[in-house]
């Protein structure tokens, strides 16, 4: 297991090196960000429409 952490880091290190492996870090950074805004918005509109849904079906 440690013998593949530490390939796994050795990888990452050649990436550092490399201009592509900036522009993959920085997509993926935007990508995580992007996740992360989406699962808080349809968290909240999730709880709010659920709300609104509860409200018809207790006047039906």
């Amino acid at each position: 297991m440690q013998d593949r952490f530490i390939e796994i880091l050795m990888r990452a290190r050649g990436l550092w090196d490399r201009e592509e492996g900036q522009a993959a870090v920085e997509y993926g950074v935007l990508v995580a960000l992007i996740i992360a805004i989406c699962v808080v918005v349809i968290t909240t509109l999730g709880k709010d429409v659920s709300g609104a849904f509860q409200s018809v079906v207790s006047s039906l």
